[in-house]
């Protein structure tokens, strides 16, 4: 138990150290690679995915998985909150690996860059702010891409797994990640949103809980579930 606990906290740390990465490479002043745009950033978020999944292997690093695993059986109940509580502090520890490398961009930021700019370098935020639209964006992304991880799953050619959902996480931030950013996860958002609260950042923006709670907090959770539900209904997974 204690082994996969740290295979999720690690996964997700590194998930989190290429994302908020990158983010702070498109917007922070100093990197080489500022106004890069979207492209750059849903592609690293990719293969991120990508990289973390072939390292640690079989591991959710999304509590929403964790949740859709539960009810289809592959996970026991009493390893939901734990696997959970891992994958959120591996977002958080993620985000402060990445703030210490970036120091010096974040330091050169300091009144160059809009506050705001600067926390959705860690946590996502909706290009236009309608709670119960984005709520639904944020369910619906998290379904196609909960159920679409059960279905690649089902193929066991090794290596086909971890290519096949980077690649569905590109797609699924180039089609459907306008809107919201496309968190799919409680541990993408939360976990660096809460490191955004307590790094020592000057002037920083507020960390808007309300939206982080209940668009990229609870919108996967009912994803998930309904994913499941679906899966196991319509194809006997």
């Amino acid at each position: 138990m204690v082994h996969q606990l740290l295979a999720e906290f690690m996964g997700t740390a590194l998930m989190i150290i290429f994302g908020v990465g990158v983010h702070s490479d498109e917007v922070l002043k100093g990197s080489k690679y500022r106004g890069s745009g979207h492209l750059f950033a849903i592609t690293t978020w990719g293969f991120g995915i990508t990289v973390a999944l072939f390292i640690f292997g079989d591991v959710s690093i999304n509590p929403a998985m964790v949740l859709a695993q539960c009810v289809l059986g592959n996970i026991s109940w009493a390893m939901f909150i734990p696997y959970s509580v891992a994958e959120v502090l591996g977002g958080i520890v993620g985000a402060v690996i990445v703030y210490i490398m970036y120091a010096d961009e974040f330091k050169a930021s300091e009144g160059n860059v809009d506050p705001v700019a600067v926390r959705n370098i860690f946590s996502t935020a909706p290009g236009i702010r309608n709670l119960p639209r984005n709520f639904f964006v944020e369910f619906f992304a998290t379904f196609v891409f909960i159920s679409s991880i059960i279905a690649i799953t089902q193929i066991k050619t090794p290596g086909i797994a971890p290519i096949a959902i980077g690649l569905l996480v590109w797609a699924i931030g180039m089609g459907m990640g306008g809107p919201t950013g496309f968190a799919m996860n409680l541990a993408r958002d939360m976990g660096p949103r809460i490191a955004h609260a307590i790094l020592p950042i000057k002037n920083k923006a507020n960390s808007d809980w309300q939206y982080g709670i209940i668009v990229p907090g609870i919108a996967p959770f009912v994803g998930g579930l309904c994913a499941a539900l679906f899966m196991r209904s319509f194809f006997g997974i």
